[in-house]
């Protein structure tokens, strides 16, 4: 137990509860959550509580002392930091330079001017340390089997000709998100914070970056931040055109990204099969043959776990590129674009390149 790395949590949120507990409890082998920190003393207490069943030894942090007390701590090598977007990388940053290794919630960033102070900051640490802290972005769609797979598979269609990538969400107020305060004041509301989800996974099937969008977007839903939907064509650097279209709220939720080449048809789509949550992969070649496989969610364990053998490796915390604050910046970036062509009525924007 003495070797494995301790980790301590910053927020005690609905992800933190539903998602962040659970899924490390499923890791509890390779790894302690030492401490969970909260602003306030019953939300850290109320995410403590549940995190007992599987972490019996974690301790309960909160306010200004109990943040001190974490950095100061050096048996913890690694901070989750699930926090309000605003608050995420001036914290992140903070940890860092007291070396500890950050493993920080999506978005990356709420802007490019942001993300460039982030990254300046950052590397300006690297002359501090022997080995510089990690710096991860939890973007679990890089580790979802499903698009695993599809990265594999895309040589397959060949050329590609078109992409589409469409998303008709579903925040409404039956979800648990819907009436959190941050993202109404975040910049680009619901589709900065969820969009950078189906961009990363755009980005990952494709295997190259985007270097153009022309944008339109709409504010119709007055129960949500503006703007809530958004239109855009984008340009791929081999080449490759496609759409992005995403509406924050539908009363028909369907989520997909479709590649279209010469040789065949790659498609990736939200759903459920027996009871599970995931996405169902088609694969059609050139004969017309049709194959499908259904992979379950289960990126969110991976990418812990990943990040867990990265501060865990003896060596310079090389970790896997999927989990990099500059992946996550990439993501951000093809938004930002987007948005920005919004407000300019559809003008075309270059992606800033990181």
């Amino acid at each position: 137990m003495a070797k494995l790395p301790k980790i301590a949590i910053l927020g005690a949120g609905t992800f933190v509860k539903t998602q962040y507990i659970p899924r490390l409890a499923e890791i509890s082998d390779l790894l302690i959550v030492k401490t969970i920190w909260s602003r306030t003393e019953a939300s850290a207490k109320g995410a403590v509580d549940i995190a007992r069943k599987y972490f019996p030894t974690v301790e309960c942090k909160w306010g200004d002392a109990g943040l001190d007390d974490i950095i100061q701590d050096n048996s913890i090598l690694g901070v989750a930091v699930v926090l309000a977007g605003q608050a995420q990388v001036d914290m992140s940053l903070r940890l860092l330079k007291a070396g500890k290794h950050v493993l920080q919630e999506k978005p990356a960033a709420s802007s490019i001017s942001e993300l460039e102070y982030a990254l300046s900051s950052y590397n300006s640490l690297s002359a501090n340390f022997l080995h510089q802290p990690l710096w991860a972005v939890a973007e679990n769609y890089r580790f979802e089997p499903a698009f695993v797979e599809c990265k594999n598979l895309i040589a397959d269609i060949g050329d590609m000709m078109t992409v589409q990538v469409i998303v008709e969400g579903s925040m409404n107020s039956s979800n648990p998100y819907f009436s959190s305060s941050w993202r109404r004041d975040f910049t680009g509301g619901f589709i900065l914070d969820m969009g950078v989800h189906f961009i990363a996974g755009l980005r990952m099937l494709v295997g190259c970056e985007v270097v153009s969008v022309s944008a339109t977007t709409s504010y119709v839903d007055k129960s949500l931040p503006p703007p809530d939907n958004i239109s855009s064509l984008f340009q791929l650097e081999n080449g490759c055109s496609g759409v992005f279209v995403m509406v924050v709220s539908s009363r028909s939720p369907k989520i997909f990204w479709r590649v279209v080449g010469l040789k065949g048809t790659l498609q990736i789509e939200r759903g459920n099969q027996d009871g599970k949550h995931g996405y169902l992969v088609s694969f059609a070649d050139a004969s017309g043959l049709n194959r499908c496989s259904f992979y379950p969610f289960s990126g969110v364990t991976e990418e812990l776990k990943t990040f867990i053998h990265a501060i865990s490796a003896e060596s310079d915390y090389k970790a896997d590129a999927r989990i990099s604050f500059i992946e996550g910046a990439r993501d951000v970036a093809v938004l930002d674009a987007m948005l920005e062509s919004g407000a300019k009525h559809g003008a075309p924007v270059q992606v800033k390149r990181f």
